[in-house]
């Protein structure tokens, strides 16, 4: 790889790690200050909005061949975070102040300061094993709980507002279902797509961990 691909990975991934430092700062200092889980879309939203559709040029480093990382898996991620955030959660102020979004922001936050400040200083080598550690294990708990009391709890309550607005009813009409029926399938799938990436990840956590004790003997 040639040092302006690395210093343009590095770039990428340094402000995406400040960018989501800067979300976590938001939700937490909001948290603290009202004692409320309410504001962390007002805080927030629109940094997450934005970082997560910057995100979309990880499917194209995979897709060019920069990053070793493929294709299928971070669409799978980017496609149903930005589903989550821009037809969801930014359009249906109802549902803005409900814990799950706290929930949803806190762990994606604190997950990509942590990954992208991995792939960041592993770039030119000076990746501390702490930090290595931290980004294949700190997913164990995290992605689960942005999953379920998370992202699934959230989409669930935004049923009712999307069969009351029929929200997006005009790109719709020419098929045979709803928003709101293709929202309910994602529910019902969404456990089984999401299991495929948890699994992946504990894979890779095999993979990078046992690396380093392969070294250390």
């Amino acid at each position: 790889m040639s040092q302006l691909l690395k210093l343009y990975l590095f770039a990428y991934n340094s402000l995406q790690a400040f960018g989501w430092t800067v979300s976590l700062v938001r939700i937490l200092t909001s948290f603290i200050a009202t004692n409320s889980v309410n504001g962390a879309y007002a805080s927030a939203g629109d940094l997450i909005c934005l970082l997560q559709t910057c995100a979309f040029l990880e499917v194209v480093h995979g897709a060019i061949g920069i990053v070793p990382s493929g294709v299928l898996f971070p669409l799978m991620q980017w496609s149903g975070r930005t589903h989550f955030l821009l037809a969801i959660v930014r359009q249906i102020h109802e549902v803005q102040e409900v814990p799950a979004v706290f929930i949803t922001f806190f762990a994606w936050s604190l997950t990509e300061v942590i990954r992208y400040s991995h792939h960041a200083l592993n770039i030119f080598g000076g990746c501390p094993f702490w930090l290595t550690y931290l980004r294949y294990t700190t997913f164990i708990v995290l992605y689960p709980m942005g999953l379920a009391p998370g992202e699934m709890w959230l989409m669930y309550q935004a049923l009712q507002f999307i069969k009351e607005k029929n929200l997006y009813v005009d790109f719709f009409a020419n098929l045979p279902f709803s928003y709101y029926n293709f929202v309910t399938v994602v529910l019902l799938i969404y456990p089984f797509l999401w299991l495929n990436l948890y699994l992946h990840l504990f894979k890779q956590r095999r993979s990078k961990l046992g690396k380093h004790h392969k070294k250390k003997n």
